[in-house]
């Protein structure tokens, strides 16, 4: 397999970010945040970026979480894997510093913590046949990458809290009408909407836009205790037999049976 990586192209005063580990789908591993981290830092020393696009490469804005990545977390101690998390979740969540608007573009599947990333940002357009789910429950794991902060900010409080519960999945017209997206259009258009948006911000006053994002700002001393939250019952998930019945349940196909232990 290839090394995950993070493409950035200047498109005038707009960045584009595409992650890229297509024979992943995306997935969310380590070796991939830590490019996501990287562009980004590089983009906050950078005076001509205006307004930022993230999407992923392949048709697929992410998979979700690396099934494996989660099978060696189930070994470690609960205090190591609580650690872990907490520094996985700040390489994704990076794209909140950005002073800028980021508008997510998302095609294809956005899955679990693919789209809390995508939640993580200013706006998103969304392809309108979209596969998203914020799926945690049902693999066993307690939601995590600030999901349990997102999803009500974004859905509304019932909504939100509906999603992480039943962790059904749900197309690009829904998330519109429930305000995840922006704009829900085909495929072909989500590109060229997510960059004529930003090509609009860009050319408004930036030192007016700048204000208007930090007045909107995700609340990051929110954000910061629901991910402190995330990651201890994260490790408590890890710890419990009906992760093991979940990994194994989406390795094999089928449904899984939870015992609750």
């Amino acid at each position: 397999m290839t090394t995950p990586e993070v493409t950035l192209v200047r498109d005038g005063d707009v960045a584009v970010l595409t992650l890229d580990d297509r024979a992943r789908k995306n997935a969310m591993t380590v070796a991939l945040g830590d490019a996501l981290r990287a562009r980004v830092e590089e983009l906050r020393g950078a005076s001509w970026v205006r307004a930022v696009v993230l999407h992923g490469a392949g048709g697929t804005f992410s998979g979700g979480g690396d099934l494996a990545m989660l099978e060696r977390l189930r070994a470690l101690p609960p205090s190591e894997s609580e650690a872990f998390m907490l520094g996985f979740y700040a390489r994704y969540l990076s794209v909140t510093k950005l002073a800028v608007p980021t508008i997510a573009a998302i095609e294809g599947a956005a899955i679990g913590a693919g789209l809390a990333v995508a939640m993580a940002c200013d706006l998103a357009i969304v392809d309108e046949d979209a596969k998203l789910a914020l799926n945690f429950v049902q693999l066993g794991l307690h939601p995590g990458m600030g999901s349990t902060y997102l999803a009500p900010l974004r859905a509304g409080a019932m909504r939100g809290a509906e999603l992480l519960v039943s962790g059904r999945r749900f197309d690009g017209r829904e998330a519109a009408r429930i305000g995840i997206a922006l704009d829900a259009v085909p495929v072909a258009e989500v590109m060229p909407r997510a960059l004529a948006i930003a090509h609009g911000v860009a050319r408004n006053a930036p030192l007016a836009v700048a204000g208007v994002k930090r007045g909107l700002a995700i609340d990051a001393e929110a954000l910061q205790r629901a991910l402190a939250h995330e990651a201890r019952e994260q490790a408590i998930s890890y710890a419990s037999a009906d992760l093991g019945e979940g990994l194994a349940a989406a390795t094999e196909r089928r449904t899984a049976r939870f015992a609750g232990r």
